[in-house]
């Protein structure tokens, strides 16, 4: 899959901005740095060197290389990494005149490939490092970064040894049937295995809580025709995402965009006003997407027009969202006077029994607030305590964070039960067998000896540069 014998360079860090890092490894790193940077590196010594980097005839630039040698690097081999401050094209032309006498563009993830195939990481970890490169929030980067530090190895080496002593007592005890010798009761074995078969189903239930932070949580922005949902939907993304009219029915679609906030990023999204019946087949097809939309959301703001005086309708509406965590959100409060507002929340506040935000997307008033308050609501429903029962909390807080893993424990666990079984009915040797099923699921988390097309699919998720 990978040719370890090649030089490979890429970007590695984002395409944006003007800061840039240029990654080189391979057994031909230093040759091919020496010919772009200078001062020329006669005597190769680890470290950072100050210097410039040569694009092309006419162009010049301040650069830093950081220079790491083998087997002292994220790769294992010779790694280079040349930081600099220039256009992305610039950053191109740089790595073009790298890739040069039989080196190569990196594959998605290979500088990462590269660290797992040469012993510096584990399998685990390697997953871990693009869990930290895609994670959207501070949850997700937590997960990620307890799987890197090798948490997720230490437990899953811990239950793999203790799966193997378990199973040794019991071959021995096959070994010797014929003999007054037992190694372990079939009570003891049985005793054991509910113990490891407990840990594993806590990484199992750590893992609830980290799966609702592994992908954008949806916010949708919901309401009665003309509640000043889109404009609202605008002022939060600070850009016109969805057309703003007085007339009602204006949204027919489902509209979202990216919302990033202190400690998550959420996709925020707008859909038709609810009605309560339906015209036209228009009408309806608007309001199933909506329906469908606001059900797969993890928090609904729930809008109510500030200029109203009848929210009879509204209330109707309110009825049809049940079971969904949500903010209510008084909108277009800069067309009342402030005692008229006073009054207007103050009856809101009795017909709609819960904690009311004032807003206006025309003078911006409230809508920093409502970013916090939408930023609190996500985090504390993705929080582990709050997404599990304490009795199904793993004690050190680790949870599994690819669907790779998950698989893997949920099928030792199904073999341990299965030996458990065996041992129940006095089947030693098939308990044997599926204690020896169950070790392999386990070891397959980190293992060494994998297949390829495997590692394949694992490294594709990468960018490339990682």
């Amino acid at each position: 899959m990978y040719q370890l014998n090649d030089t490979i360079a890429a970007v590695s860090s984002p395409t944006l901005g003007q800061r840039a890092i240029v990654r080189v490894t391979g057994p031909k790193t230093i040759e091919k740095v020496s010919r772009i940077f200078s001062p020329p590196i006669t005597k190769a010594k680890p470290g950072i060197i100050s210097g410039i980097v040569t694009v092309d005839d006419e162009l010049k630039i301040d650069a830093k290389l950081y220079l790491f040698l083998a087997p002292h690097s994220y790769t294992g081999e010779t790694l280079a990494e040349i930081h600099i401050h220039t256009s992305p094209a610039v950053t191109q032309t740089l790595v073009s005149n790298l890739l040069t006498d039989g080196s190569r563009t990196a594959e998605p993830g290979e500088f990462t490939a590269r660290a797992y195939l040469n012993g510096k990481i584990d399998l685990a970890q390697a997953e871990a490092v693009a869990e930290i490169v895609a994670s959207s929030n501070k949850f997700q980067l937590a997960a990620a970064e307890k799987l890197l530090s090798g948490r997720l190895s230490e437990t899953t080496n811990q239950v793999s040894s203790a799966l193997m002593d378990c199973l040794s007592l019991i071959e021995a005890g096959l070994d010797f049937s014929g003999e007054d010798i037992e190694f372990i009761t079939g009570a003891e074995a049985i005793q054991r295995l509910e113990q490891i078969k407990q840990q594993l189903q806590q990484l199992l239930s750590g893992s609830i809580s980290y799966e609702a932070v592994i992908d954008l949580p949806a916010v949708g922005i919901a309401g009665a025709p003309n509640a000043g949902k889109s404009s609202l939907l605008n002022k939060l993304l600070k850009e016109q995402r969805s057309i703003v009219s007085e007339e009602r029915k204006t949204t027919r679609d489902v509209l979202a965009g990216e919302l990033s906030m202190k400690h998550c990023k959420v996709v925020l999204f707008d859909c038709a006003g609810l009605i309560l019946i339906t015209e036209n087949i228009l009408d309806e097809l608007a309001q199933q997407a909506a329906t469908e939309a606001l059900q797969n959301s993890t928090v609904v703001l729930f809008c109510l027009d500030a200029s109203k005086t009848d929210y009879t309708e509204d209330i109707a509406i309110r009825k049809l969202i049940d079971n969904k965590e949500m903010i209510l959100v008084v909108t277009k409060t800069d067309l009342l006077t402030e005692k008229a507002l006073t009054e207007r929340l103050a009856e809101l506040k009795k017909l709609f029994p819960a904690d009311i935000l004032a807003t206006s997307a025309k003078t911006g008033t409230g809508i920093e607030q409502l970013r916090e308050t939408i930023d609190k609501k996500v985090m504390s429903m993705s929080l582990a305590p709050s997404a599990l029962p304490s009795s199904q909390i793993s004690p050190d807080g680790l949870g599994l964070t690819t669907v790779r893993h998950e698989r893997a424990v949920t099928e030792a666990v199904e073999h341990i039960s299965e030996s458990i079984s065996e041992l129940k009915s006095d089947n030693e040797e098939v308990a044997a067998m599926m204690l020896r099923a169950a070790h392999q699921a386990i070891s397959s988390i980190e293992q060494e000896s994998i297949d390829e097309q495997i590692l394949a699919n694992i490294f594709q998720r990468f960018c490339i540069g990682k």
